[in-house]
């Protein structure tokens, strides 16, 4: 058992190792997706318990773990890239991701169900966390005044058209999301390049 032990900690040290476009706060490098999922492990418990939400607590902590580990193969993909051809693999290389994971760890059963349930927002909390990953990294770049936004030249307009159709699957988070497109509309000079 050590020595799966061992080579899942090389996955998890593998997973960290994959980079995000968003900017870590004051600092001069890009969150990884290991910083990511636990930002949304802690925002979703913090959601769910202070808010009283009709959710498995730990179900929703699960999916927040696993929602992007698939990306251990298969890289994040930049919703915003100029590599149309990445972004259109993006499904076959994280389905590619999956059976791999499947077969390099077949023993973890859990994580494996979760991934495939996760993919289909079968359940509300996995619609929840789905929702949740679409503002938790908005609220990042807002705390951090718009820097990504700014670096990555994205506009308000493009977040909305990206993400309004995606959240609406959780009424838990789309009235945050709906709430912060109003932050952001009052601030927009301040957030994003003109």
């Amino acid at each position: 058992m050590l020595n799966k032990i061992i080579n899942f900690t090389k996955l998890l040290n593998k997973f960290r190792s994959v980079e995000r476009v968003v900017l870590v706060n004051e600092k001069e490098r890009n969150e990884n997706d290991v910083e990511h999922s636990y930002y949304m492990a802690m925002l979703a418990w913090y959601i769910v318990n202070v808010n009283k939400l009709d959710l498995d607590i730990n179900l929703v902590i699960k999916y927040a773990l696993i929602h992007d580990f698939v990306e251990v193969y298969a890289g994040d993909t930049y919703i915003y890239s100029s590599d149309k051809a990445h972004i259109e693999s993006k499904e076959k290389r994280e389905k590619e991701a999956a059976e791999k994971l499947q077969k390099d760890f077949s023993e973890f059963e859990d994580m494996h169900t979760l991934i495939e349930k996760y993919e289909k927002r079968e359940d509300k909390e996995s619609r929840f966390v789905y929702a949740l990953d679409k503002i938790q990294p908005m609220v990042n770049i807002y705390t951090d005044n718009g820097r990504s936004w700014k670096v990555n030249k994205v506009k308000l307009q493009m977040l909305v058209d990206h993400k309004k159709d995606k959240v609406v699957v959780s009424p838990e988070v789309k009235k945050y999301f709906e709430d912060l497109i109003e932050l952001l509309k009052k601030e927009e000079k301040d957030l994003f390049n003109a």
